[in-house]
């Protein structure tokens, strides 16, 4: 009965193989051991007499996703001949370190598609990546992973404490549509994607109480266009979110993000560059009837100028990583929407990462980051980005202290690991 039942399985999925082009089972398994210190200073204010001690915060913690995000995927394509394709992919987070997957009841939160593909291109329908999130992932030579990630994508969320910064749909879009162009264009390459809020939007009628609507909230608009050719890469993408708005009254505020990178890989260092511009923006219909009230307030416009440079040195099966990143704030529309002061000093955060990567095999490396950042103005950005929801349960880098007086200064943090890619 056994042999009868293991042949029959043999057979069904000799079924799938034939009837699909390719099915792939792959994934990440990286986990290390990371530690993360934090450092808030006194700033006397309120002025004290006796001078007061730094504040202080340090943690070590058995990590994940150091040198490449664990995952777990499925993928598969079935030739439909003509030069027609159909294929699907689903990708999941997978935190090795606790033994969960996915995360906020998404199970496949990474990608979720199914797509046509065909000499004009690729179609692809579901939950991707965002055209303005390939440029932070591919332009830095930590690949947005570990202590090493740039501040750019750390960007998402609060880090920027006194910005209270939303970057809106940042790395992923579910919902969406999107198309790519065919590969066969001598260099060039893009993308466009456009995100489904799914809201129900209503006119409004004469005994309307016009009370909030949020008929916009999610949608998502990007595209993204570059060049490669041998060692060069550059890659232009604009990305805009809908965060809130109060459709009757006439007001929208919208997340929107424009990036440039570029690389250039000489053989003996790779060279990467990139600058990012993040704004948060309030639009009105007309700003002169529009009730501001502390329910209808529209948030602050803010926006952050970004950018990163950073290199790879290939030494034998080794390879050396560094860069260096900086963000900068800006407020505005100050009286009107307060609290924010005129002469407040734009907050700013820098960022320094040095990496060492040993590959065993062309699957398994072994892997050590460490990295720094300053914090001024106001800023309180740690070395992980604990206001995403990539990092891992378990673990965060408080990067701030509440007590008075009290300003964010410096974070380390060090990762040691492994990474093995199936």
């Amino acid at each position: 009965m056994t042999k009868t039942l293991v042949a029959l399985a043999a057979m069904a999925v000799a079924g799938i193989a034939s009837a699909q082009s390719t099915v792939t089972l792959f994934g990440v398994v990286d986990a290390g051991i990371s530690y993360y210190e934090t450092t808030s200073k006194y700033q006397n204010y309120p002025p004290r007499s006796i001078p007061q001690p730094d504040v202080k915060q340090s943690q070590w913690a058995l990590s994940n996703s150091g040198n490449a995000s664990s995952r777990l995927g499925f993928r598969g394509q079935e030739d439909l001949g003509g030069g027609y394709a159909a294929s699907f992919w689903l990708e999941s987070t997978l935190w090795n370190d606790v033994g969960t997957i996915g995360r906020a009841g998404v199970f496949f939160d990474r990608r979720s598609t199914v797509s046509l593909l065909g000499p004009f291109g690729e179609v692809r329908l579901g939950r991707d990546y965002t055209p303005t999130f390939w440029d932070d992932a591919v332009f830095d030579p930590f690949g947005v992973v570990g202590s090493g990630t740039s501040l750019i994508a750390q960007m998402l969320g609060g880090a920027l404490p006194t910005l209270t910064l939303n970057r809106g749909y940042y790395a992923r879009k579910a919902n969406s549509i999107g198309y790519f162009l065919p590969p066969n264009l001598g260099g060039f390459y893009g993308q466009a994607m456009y995100g489904f809020n799914e809201n129900v939007s209503s006119l409004p009628i004469e005994d309307d109480p016009k009370v909030a609507n949020i008929s916009r909230v999610g949608r998502y608009v990007g595209a993204r266009v570059g060049y490669s050719t041998g060692p060069f890469d550059v890659a232009l993408a604009y990305g805009s979110s809908t965060l809130a708005d109060n459709y009757h009254f006439g007001s929208t505020t919208n997340a929107n993000t424009a990036n440039l990178g570029a690389s250039y890989d000489f053989g003996v260092v790779k060279l990467y560059g990139e600058y990012s511009r993040v704004d948060v923006k309030t639009d009105f219909a007309d700003i002169a009837t529009f009730p501001f009230t502390p329910a209808l307030t529209p948030p602050l416009d803010v926006n952050t100028r970004n950018f990163l440079v950073g290199l790879s040195i290939p030494v034998g099966a080794s390879q050396i990583k560094m860069s260096y990143a900086q963000v900068k704030g800006e407020f505005f529309n100050f009286t009107r929407f307060g609290p924010v002061p005129m002469n407040t000093p734009d907050p700013k955060a820098d960022k320094v990462a040095i990496g060492y990567v040993y590959n065993l095999s062309k699957r398994t490396a072994l892997y050590a980051t460490f990295a720094v950042t300053k914090n001024e103005n106001g800023a309180a950005v740690g070395v992980v980005n604990v206001a995403s929801a990539d990092v891992a349960p378990g673990y965060f880098n408080t990067v701030n202290s509440n007590a008075p007086g009290y300003r964010a200064d410096r974070g380390y943090g060090y990762d040691f690991g492994i990474r093995h890619a199936f």
